[in-house]
């Protein structure tokens, strides 16, 4: 086993005040039951941001990362976002996170991996620390899903919610930290999982409005195949490559979709559920901070704890998935 280069300082989460349940579906004109949905994805509610910008949740969650950390903003080297709906596509989240945080010595910069950005920001995050480059990162995935969720299709506005969740990352000086990634893509499957309109080779125009193409679209059935399959591939190569097992891990917490493929991924890597953290049943489908989020969460409620073994483990549009091995 590696001796970890980065270790995980302080974690924090920020969520809309707004709470959206299955049974609100209906006042918005969505045919749908609490049961439908329960069953297919384990979801009872999510939050939704009415107020709330994507740079505030990420600020809050930033903020209260750095509070456990015992850093405050004039010590970040580097602020990583990862979303895939920031609030602007000009300039990047990260920037417009720094300036509310007031990290003015921070460089910031945003990865775009989908429901596997933070694991891939925090994977960026230990090589520039391990090159040197940084001491002090903080690493934030946050989405407001909310504003780019068509919410007419019944197939996907069940799915998501808003919210951000953050981890400072420092040098390791002791045997806590990351102790293996594991990052991959497939771009040939992209059009599975996007947003087809609103970039620069259909940008918004009365006909993309009209066919409501700007919004996420997905073949369900699909990247649910290839969820698992990418999930249990990356779960097995981070585990491998920490020379560990999923006897050895004391909690896997997995990219919260759906409670059907984080159980397939459990059992995949001989980890049971007993052993594995799930809040999808509160929030929805959060993308890239569903995993920082459910992280926070075991933390602050004391189900892991200093020198526990965490197996991370995401998949997103893209494809992209990947994993990480972390002693907290």
């Amino acid at each position: 086993m590696k001796r970890p280069i980065a270790f995980i300082a302080g974690t924090g989460r920020g969520t809309p005040a707004t709470v959206m349940t299955n049974y609100d579906f209906a006042a918005i004109g969505i045919e749908t039951t609490d049961e439908w949905i329960v069953e297919r994805t384990g979801i009872k509610q999510r939050h939704i941001a009415k107020t709330e910008s994507a740079t505030d949740l990420a600020a809050a969650a930033g903020r209260a990362a750095m509070e456990r950390a015992g850093t405050h903003a004039g010590e970040l080297d580097i602020i990583i976002v990862g979303t895939a709906s920031p609030d602007r596509l000009l300039p990047s989240a990260a920037v417009d996170l720094q300036a509310a945080l007031g990290a003015g010595r921070a460089a910031a910069f945003d990865v775009g991996a989908a429901c596997s950005g933070f694991i891939y920001g925090a994977t960026v995050a230990e090589g520039m620390i391990a090159t040197g480059n940084a001491d002090t990162a903080l690493v934030v995935g946050v989405e407001k899903l909310s504003a780019i969720t068509d919410w007419t299709d019944r197939s996907t506005c069940v799915l998501f919610g808003d919210g951000a969740g953050a981890a400072v990352f420092k040098r390791s000086k002791q045997h806590r930290g990351i102790l293996s990634t594991f990052v991959r893509s497939d771009g040939t499957l992209g059009d599975l999982l996007c947003r087809p309109s609103g970039g620069a080779a259909r940008p918004f125009s009365s006909e993309v409005l009209a066919d409501r193409s700007q919004y996420i679209k997905m073949n369900g059935r699909e990247t649910f195949k290839n969820a698992v399959r990418s999930m249990s591939e990356a779960a097995t190569r981070a585990l491998d490559a920490a020379k560990l097992t999923g006897a050895d891990i004391d909690l896997m917490i997995p990219h919260q979709a759906n409670v059907r493929i984080i159980e397939a991924t459990a059992k995949h890597a001989n980890i049971p559920m007993s052993k594995v953290y799930v809040n999808v049943d509160r929030y929805g489908n959060t993308s890239a901070a569903s995993v920082p989020i459910a992280l926070d969460e075991a933390i602050a409620r004391g189900v892991v704890g200093e020198g526990a073994i965490v197996l991370l483990v995401a998949f997103g549009a893209g494809f992209t998935w990947g994993s990480m091995v972390v002693r907290l």
